[in-house]
């Protein structure tokens, strides 16, 4: 009697035995060449502890807690750290004033600010001042109008006064080193933040009306942000004037622009954007 060409059961168990592969195939439940070996269940039912994948696929996560493994070939690694071990992922350090410990430190010419502020007091009091001259002088005029005078040129000078003590109490308004830069976070106030070069996108000069600033422009927008109401509020006029919220000034300085910019393209040695 002819076998038919199917496959006869078992007589042990009562299933079909497989029919055997053709040639140059690999044998049931063997992994081909370059395949992973599958995984063998665990005693009572669970899974097996997850093996190494094969070559060329990612490796899987790690639990929470383990140390995180090394970028994969071609992919950039993570950004650098903050000085004194702060990630990317927590604020950069603060400080209520610039530290004039690094080697090359900017601070506030009060001379300088003071004449362009009595400059512009000057000027904006005589425009003032002509008209009420020529209303006194006239035949239905009063000298009592002379007074108004006085009282308008000390009203600007209270504020320009103001200006000038809150600049010279706020201390240095930039200081550069080797690893980053300070710089203040409010244009009158002493709050300022530390940035490494790294963390830094661009760097340039920019003007508006009377004052030149050096700008920072920092490569994540969120830095600077949790820092307080007034903060907030000094940091958006100062995105809407010179593109970021971190600024010095260069026009009004101890120290001239060309030797502002030389240290600062000196100092970041390439690791950011100048000009």
């Amino acid at each position: 009697m002819t076998q038919p060409p199917y496959p006869q059961p078992d007589p042990a168990g009562g299933r079909h035995a497989p029919p055997p592969p053709p040639a140059g195939w690999p044998a049931p439940q063997q992994p081909g060449q370059g395949w992973p070996a599958p995984q063998q269940p665990a005693p009572g039912g669970w899974g097996a502890p997850h093996q190494q994948p094969a070559p060329g696929w990612p490796v899987p996560h790690q639990q929470h807690g383990a140390p995180h493994p090394q970028p994969a070939p071609g992919w950039p690694a993570a950004p650098p750290a903050y000085p004194g071990g702060v990630g990317p992922a927590q604020p950069p350090p603060t400080a209520k004033r610039i530290p004039e410990d690094l080697p090359f430190v900017v601070r506030p010419n009060l001379g300088k600010r003071a004449l362009t502020l009595g400059l512009v007091t000057l000027v904006i009091g005589l425009v003032i001042a002509c008209p009420i001259g020529l209303a006194a002088s006239s035949e239905d005029g009063g000298v009592g109008l002379l007074f108004i005078i006085p009282v308008v040129m000390i009203f600007f000078a209270v504020p320009v006064g103001l200006q000038l003590w809150l600049v010279s109490s706020g201390g240095p308004v930039l200081a550069v080193g080797p690893a980053g830069l300070w710089i203040k976070t409010r244009p009158t106030r002493g709050q300022a933040i530390w940035l490494p070069w790294e963390a830094i996108d661009r760097i340039y000069l920019r003007r508006w009306a009377l004052e030149k600033m050096l700008c920072v422009k920092p490569r994540d927008p969120r830095v600077g942000s949790g820092l307080g109401a007034f903060t907030a509020l000094d940091s958006g006029m100062q995105q809407a004037f010179f593109g970021t919220g971190f600024t010095a000034t260069v026009n009004h300085a101890d120290r001239g622009e060309d030797e502002i910019m030389r240290a600062v393209v000196g100092y970041a040695a390439g690791r950011c954007r100048v000009g």
